[in-house]
């Protein structure tokens, strides 16, 4: 399939199609890659969006908040004074909410601020994401990180190569120690699996880096930089410069030449 054919499809029947070059770890270009348009091209939907994010947001709450009624707070379990005839209005506790040092009426109690939302809801606002972030060029797609150790100056160079700046969230297939403990000590810098991504990770971030295992969607190969063959990555010879077998070789034939000569100039004596 063509690119061209590629960009008609998807521009019939889920939008444009979205083109994200791939990038090696020092920043080179490794080829052109075509986007899922099903995540990459979703039409925007700010509603479903706010609706989502504040879902998660509600979520994330510990809801551990708690205040004491009047029946917990300590002391007051003897009436202040009698009944009648101090002229006050009458009163069985001094833990009552209206004294000080009283029990909180109506104060808020360990709960859950969960929120149900539909799971395609949550599916679609994350492709929506994600579409608004491939529109205003905040995508970045690597082909791996090679991390032989943790090293956070090498992180900071990789992150300079794709040209990452601002906070940067970086999706991985899985578990990854050598990157995470890298990007660690970074602050604007977060490494999440690509299960544990959200719509709110995504709107949060200026930049959002792929590899090619935790790109989703299927994406297509528009372009792609052959690697050179084992024959190129020989040193090249020079034109002009015999090499050492040519020397050898020249060397030999002199030879011959050296003693086939000597022996013709000798002199026959009668």
């Amino acid at each position: 399939m063509t690119p061209s054919m590629l960009k008609e499809r998807g521009a019939t029947a889920l939008g444009p199609v979205v083109e994200l070059e791939k990038l090696s770890s020092s920043g080179e270009r490794i080829g052109l890659i075509g986007l899922d348009p099903r995540y990459f091209s979703v039409p925007e939907n700010v509603p479903l969006l706010h609706q989502v994010v504040t879902a998660q947001l509600a979520t994330r709450r510990a809801g551990t908040q708690s205040t004491k009624t009047r029946s917990e707070v300590r002391g007051g379990s003897a009436k202040p004074y009698r009944q009648k005839g101090t002229g006050n209005a009458r009163q069985g506790s001094i833990r009552a909410p209206h004294y000080a040092g009283g029990g909180i009426a109506l104060g808020p109690k360990p709960r859950s601020y969960a929120q149900r939302t539909p799971r395609k809801m949550v599916q679609h606002a994350l492709r929506c994401a994600l579409s608004d972030r491939a529109r205003s060029d905040g995508l970045r797609l690597i082909d791996a990180f090679s991390f032989d150790v943790p090293k956070t100056k090498d992180a900071l160079s990789v992150l300079d190569a794709i040209s990452c700046f601002g906070k940067t969230v970086i999706v991985l297939e899985g578990p990854n120690e050598s990157v995470e403990k890298s990007f660690a000590n970074l602050a604007n810098v977060i490494v999440l699996p690509a299960s544990q991504l959200s719509a709110y990770d995504v709107l949060c971030a200026d930049v959002v880096v792929f590899t090619e295992e935790s790109l989703p969607g299927e994406a297509t190969t528009l372009e792609e930089t052959k690697a050179p063959s084992a024959k190129s990555t020989k040193t090249p010879t020079r034109t002009g410069a015999p090499t050492a077998r040519a020397k050898k070789a020249a060397n030999t034939e002199a030879d011959e030449d050296a003693q086939a000569s000597d022996g013709s100039d000798e002199k026959v004596v009668p």
